[in-house]
């Protein structure tokens, strides 16, 4: 039985500030690493951000839960001190494979020989990123849903060269944040989730940049057909805009295109983000 108690998460974006938050949440010790103090320094934001989030989700959240798990949780600019201690690792950083690999090469240069090694990547293979972690039997794929704490999906993922060991141990630490782990039976980009999400995003994204249908007619088609509480706009604003543009660009075809240059130029250059700053497709309060 392999036990999990000091976690690392390397990146404090929306979904890698959840991670952390969560894992402190279950009495979990965090460390969150981000290359930019400003966004270390804005982690009590985040954490204030979040908290009335617990509260209003989760019967057993209370302040004085919260305030435990903020004091769980160090921020650090420094990657050597982020990982010196770690029982597992878990990468968050952007959705750009030469950006993850190198991360993962820093990586393991300073953490101990125990340490497994877990990305957060959205479409990214693992065996795409093994070989540059230096343990590649140590090293798999755990996946959250944004929003952690309420939808709170955990998909496990090796490769080829994940030993089982490691693999159940990362399963198990998924269940112990208060996850339902998803043993994902054999490597799949997007795993089973984004598997069925990603190509609803994108018929979305591709009628709206054709001009066949506005954001809010969109969403409401979808919603009123279904029954679903979100459409496919509200949801990029739940996920945020970073994640959607990498993933556009990086494809060839002109819908995509189109569709990364007006989450650059009309939300991510003007700082609307989706839910995590107030507005995105749609305002909030």
């Amino acid at each position: 039985m392999t036990t999990i108690q000091n976690v690392t998460v390397l990146g404090v974006g929306v979904l890698g500030s959840q991670i952390a938050f969560q894992s402190a949440y279950h009495g979990k010790t965090v460390m969150a690493y981000d290359l930019s103090q400003e966004a270390v320094d804005g982690l009590p934001e985040r954490w204030d951000y979040l908290r009335p989030l617990y509260l209003r989700d989760l019967e057993d959240a209370t302040p004085e839960k919260l305030d435990a798990a903020v004091g769980r949780i160090t921020g650090t600019t420094d990657l050597a001190t982020a990982v010196a201690d770690a029982d597992l690792v878990i990468e968050a950083v952007p959705e750009v494979l030469e950006i993850k690999r190198d991360t993962w090469q820093k990586v393991s240069e300073s953490a101990p020989e125990r340490t497994i090694f877990a990305t957060n990547s959205s479409t990214l293979l693992p065996s795409a990123m093994a070989d540059a972690t230096g343990r590649p039997e140590k090293f798999l794929a755990l996946h959250f849903a944004n929003e952690i704490w309420r939808n709170n999906i955990g998909e496990v993922m090796g490769h080829e060269g994940t030993d089982r060991r490691w693999f159940e141990a990362v399963a198990d630490f998924a269940e112990e944040i208060g996850m339902v782990p998803v043993r994902v039976k054999k490597e799949q980009p997007g795993y089973v989730l984004n598997s069925l999400l990603v190509p609803f995003l994108n018929a979305a994204a591709d009628l709206l940049v054709r001009g066949v249908a506005d954001v809010e007619d969109i969403d409401l088609t979808w919603r009123t057909s279904t029954g679903a509480p979100l459409g496919p706009f509200q949801i990029y604003d739940v996920i945020g805009m970073t994640t959607p543009y990498n993933l556009a660009r990086s494809r060839d075809d002109e819908s995509s295109q189109k569709f990364a240059k007006l989450l650059k130029e009309e939300y991510i250059d003007k700082g609307k983000l989706g839910v995590s700053t107030g507005e995105g497709f749609y305002r909030y309060g």
